[in-house]
C-alpha cells in the first residue's frame, strides 16, 4: 500500500533562479544540489517544517525529456501562469504575506476571506501560481 508521497517536482524555467526564490524568499530548506550532467542537477527543497516532502526545481529546457516543441509550450504556459501547484499554509497569513510581500514575492492576490478560510495568491519566478492559506482554514469544524 502506498503511504505518502515523498518527492514531486515543480517546473521551473532557471534553476539558478527559482534555487534563491523558494530558498531565500520563500524559507525552504535546501535538501539536494547534485550535479546531473553539464547543464542541469537534481535541485530540491522543502518546506522548513515538512522535510519528508521534497520539492524538485525541475527545469524546463530542450533535452531527452522535453524536445524543443514540449518544451516551447512547456515555457510559455508556465510563463502564462497557467499552473497552481498547491497550496502552501502558514501559521499567520497576514504576517506571511507581509514578510513575503517584502522579499519582492509577486502577489495575485492579497490575504482575501474566502468560504473556505483566508486565501492569497501567488506566483514564483517562473511564474508558477500557489494558494497560501493559515494552517487554520484546513480545520473540519469551519467548513460544517
Amino acid at each position: 500500500m502506498i503511504t505518502k508521497m515523498t518527492v514531486t517536482n515543480i517546473h521551473v524555467l532557471d534553476q539558478d533562479s527559482a534555487y534563491d526564490f523558494y530558498v531565500n524568499k520563500l524559507g525552504f530548506k535546501l535538501i539536494d544540489d547534485i550535479p546531473m550532467g553539464p547543464d542541469t542537477r537534481w535541485l530540491t527543497v522543502s518546506p522548513p517544517e515538512q522535510p519528508d516532502l521534497q520539492l524538485v526545481l525541475f527545469p524546463v529546457k530542450v533535452s531527452k525529456m522535453f524536445p524543443q516543441e514540449t518544451a516551447d509550450m512547456l515555457i510559455t504556459l508556465i510563463k502564462q501562469g497557467v499552473f497552481g501547484c498547491g497550496v502552501l499554509t502558514c501559521k499567520d497569513i497576514f504576517a506571511t504575506y507581509e514578510e513575503l510581500k517584502a522579499k519582492g514575492v509577486e502577489f495575485m492576490k492579497p490575504p482575501t476571506k474566502e468560504f473556505y478560510g483566508t486565501e492569497a495568491l501567488f506566483k514564483d519566478d517562473s511564474g508558477n501560481y500557489f494558494s497560501l492559506q493559515s494552517i487554520n482554514n484546513f480545520s473540519h469544524e469551519d467548513n460544517i
